[in-house]
């Protein structure tokens, strides 16, 4: 582990400082006959002139001679290896990693200049080659300091700074202690990597990114040792010593350390460009477009030694990349480019709000009133699929109460939700609210929801099934919200469906048998533990275990058959329940979505059905349009219809102008309608002035006879569209129809929920649509 290794370091340093000393000793110490016929002349001006410039062998040049060179200078991250062991990382990294270079560097430059000062690039070794008289020496060292190695020029010599890599220990005072150093300063760099490694491999394992490499992220002892990463490190580094060739190692090694700088540079680069408050470097002579230089540096360096390996290397660097982006693991690291994300996003905000808007640019940004997303998902899913990829989508919830509960329950909540719409893949915001009342809290949501140009333009909300039994404030709140919509220039989007959206009961039972069902299964897991224990208290122990875990026999139920009957019928209503969540999730197959275009309310109608035509799940549905019309000018209106469309780009399977949209209702279908507002309704036309002003003080909700008869078209109308729907759309996926609008004021809650009641009855799921009449479609592209 670490404290072994650092001791070990501490006598190998001890070793080493010896062995270069000892160098140094030796270049002063006078060189004799043997040394001097090998290339030691001891320090020589010419001979330092004579090596100062470059004489590469052939095959070799810079680059080639700098890969083999570099591993030398590969200890830079030995500090960063080990962080998490030592006391006082951002001090000691920055100090140690300079002091570090800073002494190699002088290391290194003095044994070349020293060695370069003192032997000739070639020698024979042999003592007889000696200078005869009267020889022409050329201007070489060697010859002036009375030596002849001029035959090195056409066959090879063992000797001299260019073919003996033994040099340093004929150089030195006692040519064993280089040996002695070469090992210390091998097993000094060995030790160091065997060690650091596994511990940046172990820490990577444990972030689990990539699953095949979780064995490795077990540690041992009390320092949490990974010897299984050290045991693959030894594999690796003894493949390497196989090779036996330290000229083929060295580049190799080379490539990857280079790889792995330029990373920690562009990473260093990436985190200041990011501007994160978080990035605070505490070592102050830093400048980021020093690291980026550094990273480019580092990556044409590997280009230049060995174009194929650098290729190989970034493969594999940009497979790992690749994967980690596809799969998304669940470990956050405050990284550099969700931070710049987030810079990108702000300042594509704000140019945005520089821009006017444009019809052309115009994309549904909705609000969904959820509540929490997981428990109206239908009615999620039907909006996410006209705004994924296209519009904003923000799930909202109003928690309504005393403030203090509700902000701390809506706070509990909020990375959960959030947490879900990830989880299920849909491209959404969470956002709640605290209020008095409902429609406060959804006019809050309508006035301050979004940023900028991203902020809601529609609001889509589930239908009020149960509104014959719901309470008066709910009514109000719930028409209200549609009104106060419109006020803010907002659209509206009323989704129904036969079901129902609220599965917040199914998932309620769903929590209790996941609780059962963990108790089960601690309760075997103790019987089991129990049964293996043998002399450990028998069933006594077991009785012991089972009151830990808290495990109590249910009280006897009163009218059990009762309950059993009732609980079959919620059994199959939650079924239904379940199945109708999930109906927008499913490829909707072949079929129609029949638009009933009533109104002008800009366009939003049209667009909603046409931005689902080109979802994958809805593309096989085709559109019909449905538009009032007269009789008598079907033919004209059709063909006008069709090359509005045309102009708008939408294409369509069929057009249907209804030119009876505007008779008398079915007698049958008015009574239902009749039946239906019965309950609501004042009757004060039957009573005298009295008792009528009375009725109406007392119950000012209610619909008047004066109302129904001032309506009674708008209501005949309600009631008639119903029955074309039946006629024509039974059979559709999906319909889309005009939302009747109740001028605020003039028509009752309950009345208007009664024509919205009769519209949509006993039909596919229905999206009542109304704009806030500016223009969502273009003419032009």
């Amino acid at each position: 582990g670490m404290e072994w290794e650092a001791k070990a370091q501490v006598i190998l340093l001890v070793i080493l400082l010896i062995a270069i000393a000892n160098f140094f000793i030796g270049t002063v110490i006078p060189s004799n006959n043997e040394k001097k016929s090998r290339g030691f002349f001891n320090y020589q001006a010419s001979i330092f002139a004579e090596n100062f410039g470059p004489s590469f062998t052939k095959g070799e040049g810079f680059f080639s001679v700098f890969a083999i060179f570099f591993p030398a200078a590969t200890g830079i991250l030995a500090g960063a290896n080990i962080s998490g062991d030592l006391e006082d990382p951002q001090d000691a990294i920055p100090r140690g990693t300079m002091l570090a270079i800073f002494i190699t560097t002088v290391a290194y430059i003095g044994v070349a200049i020293c060695v370069g000062a003192c032997v000739v690039r070639d020698a024979t070794g042999s003592m007889n080659d000696t200078v005869i008289s009267g020889m022409n020496c050329n201007g070489s060292a060697a010859c002036g300091l009375g030596y002849d190695f001029s035959r090195c020029r056409h066959e090879p010599c063992q000797y001299g700074l260019m073919n003996n890599f033994q040099v340093m220990s004929m150089v030195s005072g006692f040519g064993p202690l280089i040996t002695a150093g070469i090992f210390s300063a091998t097993l000094s760099s060995a030790l160091a990597s065997l060690v650091s490694a596994p511990k940046v491999f172990q820490a990577l394992c444990k972030d689990n990114i990539y699953k095949a490499l979780q064995f490795f992220a077990k540690g041992y002892g009390k320092n949490n040792e990974p010897l299984r990463g050290y045991f693959l490190t030894f594999v690796i580094a003894m493949a390497f010593i196989l090779i036996a060739e330290l000229n083929t190692i060295a580049p190799i090694i080379s490539n990857f350390f280079l790889a792995s700088y330029a990373l920690i540079n562009f990473s260093c680069f990436h985190a200041s460009y990011a501007k994160s408050p978080g990035w605070r470097p505490a070592y102050g002579i830093y400048n980021m477009w020093v690291s980026l230089f550094g990273a480019i540096l580092c990556c044409a360096v590997m280009f230049v030694i060995n174009w194929w390996a650098a290729v190989i290397t970034y493969v594999i660097e940009f497979f790992l990349y690749i994967y980690v982006t596809y799969k998304k693991p669940d470990v956050n690291w405050g990284s550099s480019t969700q931070a710049l994300s987030y810079v990108s996003a702000l300042d594509n905000a704000l140019e945005l709000t520089t821009v006017e808007d444009h019809v052309k640019n115009f994309r549904p940004q909705c609000i969904v009133l959820t509540g929490g997303p997981m428990t109206r998902p239908a009615l999620l899913d039907i909006t996410h699929a006209f705004t994924k990829n296209s519009g904003l989508c923000i799930c909202c919830e109003v928690f309504v109460g005393p403030r203090k509960l509700c902000v701390k329950e809506m706070n509990s909540g909020m990375a959960k939700k959030q947490a879900w719409l990830i989880k299920n893949k849909i491209k959404a915001f969470y956002a709640a609210v605290a209020a008095d009342c409902f429609r406060d809290g959804v006019r809050s949501l309508l006035q301050a929801s979004g940023l900028g140009r991203m902020k809601p333009n529609t609001l889509v909300i589930g239908y009020k099934k149960n509104w014959r039994k719901a309470p008066l404030t709910e009514i109000e709140n719930y028409v209200g919200i549609i009104h106060d919509a419109f006020d803010f220039e907002i659209g509206v989007v009323i989704v129904r469906i036969s079901q129902g959206f609220d599965i917040s009961q199914v998932l309620q039972v769903q929590d209790e048998l996941e609780k059962l069902e963990q108790e089960r299964l601690a309760l075997e897991a103790t019987i089991k533990d129990n049964e293996c224990e043998e002399g450990s208290g028998g069933i006594r122990g077991l009785f012991k275990k089972a009151s830990k875990l808290n495990i109590t026999k249910p009280a006897p139920k009163k009218d059990s058959s009762m309950n059993t009957i009732q609980s079959m019928h919620v059994g199959e209503f939650n079924q239904k329940l379940v199945e109708a969540s999930t109906q927008f999730k499913k490829k909707q197959g072949k079929g129609t979505i029949d638009v009933w275009w009533l109104f002008d309310d800009g366009g939003l109608t049209l667009l909603i059905p046409y931005i689902l035509t080109l979802r994958k799940k809805w593309k096989d549905c085709k559109l019909r349009i449905y538009v009032g019309g007269k009789i008598n000018r079907i033919e004209e209106e059709k063909i006008a219809m069709a090359s509005l469309l045309s102009k708008f780009r939408i294409k369509f399977a069929d057009i249907h102008i209804i030119g009876d949209i505007n008779i008398k209702p079915n007698k049958e279908s008015w009574k239902v309608f009749e039946e239906m507002i019965e309950p609501y309704r004042l009757h004060e036309s039957c009573k005298d002035l009295t008792t009528a002003e009375k009725l109406k003080r007392e119950s000012p909700w209610k619909i008047t006879d004066a109302e129904l008869e001032a309506v009674k078209e708008k209501s005949y109308r309600q009631v008639r569209l119903n029955e074309l729907l039946q006629e024509h759309s039974r059979a559709a996926n999906l319909i889309v129809l005009s939302l009747p609008v109740a001028r605020k004021g003039s028509i009752s809650d309950w009345l208007y929920m009664a024509w919205l009641e009769i519209l949509t009855k006993n039909l596919p799921p229905v999206l009542l649509v109304r704009g806030n009449h500016k223009n969502v479609l273009t003419f032009y592209s």
